[in-house]
């Protein structure tokens, strides 16, 4: 096939950047989790921000958490990605709608790994904490369909950063608010998974990148 390539998921403008975020933020989750393995409560940093409760929030926040929730549970998380792969596949953007997949399940695959190395419990033995998948999920998305949207527009390296770093922002804040307020996550594990995204979905879009640019080219 000699047909036009489609766009990269990383677009090339963008790579340095994201590139040095994701060499920033992965040893942040590495000292985060040393800091608190097989801790069973709250730190320092966690105590000054909130101490986490199930009453952490009445209504009607607490309505708005649960349904913020929600979208980072299985049945939502879901959803959340046949949605962006079917939009992706309608634009006949097949690389995307595997970066779609890939950048989800690496992100909350290496989240969910991470919980068990680290060992850190919230309220009982059976709730690994550290970090927060949920968060992770929803940054990772936010993340993903960020960077699609980047490429897609043709967004230049300082919008397309503006862009896809709001969307991290706003999609990890969001999530983590959510956690903590129902009391299901240290401060701390939110952060923890909102480094997890920032250092997997670079690294994920690259190999999408180099995997499809690999199998186009034994095509030829």
């Amino acid at each position: 096939m000699t047909g036009r390539p489609a766009p990269a998921v990383l677009p090339p403008s963008l790579r340095p950047w994201l590139g040095l975020i994701a060499v920033f933020a992965a040893p942040a989750v590495v000292v985060i989790g040393v800091l608190y393995a097989g801790h069973s409560q709250p730190g320092s940093v966690d105590r000054w921000i909130i101490q986490p409760t199930a009453d952490s929030v009445g209504p009607p926040w607490r309505r708005v958490a649960l349904a913020v929730d929600f979208l980072g549970e299985p049945a939502g998380a879901v959803t959340l990605v046949v949605a962006a792969v079917t939009g992706c596949l309608l634009l006949r953007r097949p690389r995307a709608a595997v970066f779609v997949v890939a950048g989800a399940g690496i992100t909350v695959g290496t989240a969910t790994l991470l919980k068990s190395l680290v060992g850190r419990t919230i309220h009982g033995d059976g709730n690994l904490s550290y970090p927060s998948g949920h968060t992770a999920f929803a940054t990772a998305l936010a993340l993903v369909v960020a960077l699609l949207a980047t490429g897609r527009l043709g967004l230049g390296r300082t919008a397309g950063t503006l862009l896809v770093l709001a969307a991290a922002l706003v999609a990890g804040g969001a999530m983590g608010w959510a956690q903590v307020a129902l009391g299901a996550h240290y401060p701390t594990d939110v952060l923890g998974g909102w480094c997890t995204a920032l250092a997997v979905i670079p690294a994920t879009a690259w190999l999408v990148d180099r995997m499809a640019d690999a199998r186009r080219r034994e095509r030829r």
